[in-house]
């Protein structure tokens, strides 16, 4: 028999045995790796043979190739466990999508159309960019309930709908919240809506007419004051803000800086009385710095300081005059 017969029975007979035998050793060096250990001391080559027994046990019951095979997943485990450790798992992941993003492009499912119904305050940019949405989406990837969750997730937006129709059309439905007050709390200003939910930092001046509500509450019992309120023009005209007060009742900060305490029940009463009292008695117009309704049979006003010195100067000057005439 020639020299080549001999190499190739050589090279059959090792397979399962050459394949276990660079797995083990590929195993053993990159746990040593990921443990930090010193690399193990090389022992004579007779000492590293598995038994006769054991190798002859491998060729008869194991798949040809097992060996590769436990090498590529023992490298594709490891790869998983950098990727993890190394904080790069979202990248991969971003990655991935891309990837699939991009066949399913080149296949015919590219995003050519997009349509948004219901929007105002925000813009088609950033419909998509809170949805997730961007150029490199596929419409067959595109998952609608999760864009539809972060839709919803974005306080600008109630409800939202997202359709997808084949095989590039993207429909998008949302109700948006309406900016309704705004709500000063510990020294920060926000927009609300009238279910009380912040829609974001007071920051633009268009929002500058909106009616001001303050205190910890407010934002939650607005919609249902304001509404009162309106109800007497005479009263609201004249109000820079609304103070809810230990979560319970409301004062009322007029333009002039004249503060209205308001009682805990019968608001509506109150403010009537309020409307009936500046249209008949120019209540408002007076030099007074509080109104004090809070008891339901009396109602205090506190004059400003002038006011009360002339007030007490006034009840002085009687007094004297009084003396002098009994005289």
């Amino acid at each position: 028999m020639d020299g080549a017969g001999r190499l190739a029975r050589s090279l059959r007979s090792l397979g399962p045995q050459a394949d276990l035998k660079a797995a083990a050793i590929g195993a053993v060096v990159l746990l040593r790796e990921w443990l930090g250990l010193p690399r193990a001391p090389a022992k004579p080559r007779l000492e590293r043979q598995p038994p006769p027994r054991l190798i002859a046990f491998l060729e008869r019951h194991l798949p040809r190739r097992a060996g590769v095979a436990a090498t590529v997943l023992l490298l594709l485990g490891s790869a998983g466990l950098g990727v993890v450790k190394g904080g790069h798992l979202e990248a991969f992941i971003a990655a991935l999508s891309d990837t699939r993003n991009a066949i399913a492009n080149s296949a015919g499912f590219r995003i050519t159309t997009v349509a948004i119904n219901g929007r105002k305050q925000l813009t088609q940019d950033e419909v998509l960019g809170i949805g997730g949405v961007n150029g490199r989406s596929s419409l067959l990837f595109l998952d609608a309930a999760t864009v539809r969750d972060k839709l919803k997730a974005n306080p600008w937006i109630a409800e939202a709908t997202v359709l997808k129709l084949y095989p590039g059309r993207l429909q998008i439905d949302i109700v948006e919240r309406s900016a309704f007050a705004l709500w000063q709390h510990d020294g920060r200003l926000a927009v609300i809506s009238d279910d009380g939910a912040v829609l974001e930092p007071y920051l633009s001046r268009r929002f500058i007419s909106l009616p001001l509500v303050v205190g910890k509450g407010a934002e939650t019992h607005a919609r249902d004051f304001l509404a009162l309120l309106a109800r007497y023009p005479q009263v609201k005209n004249l109000t820079k803000a609304a103070i809810f007060v230990g979560e319970r009742r409301w004062n009322l900060r007029l333009k002039d800086g004249l503060d209205i305490r308001l009682p805990e029940n019968n608001v509506g009463n109150a403010l009537a009385a309020l409307s009936k009292l500046d249209k008949e008695d120019r209540l408002f117009s007076r030099d007074i710095v509080a109104v004090d309704m809070r008891l339901p049979d009396r109602l205090t006003v506190q004059l400003s300081e002038d006011a009360a010195k002339a007030r007490e100067e006034l009840f002085k000057d009687r007094k004297s005059k009084k003396k002098a005439g009994d005289a």
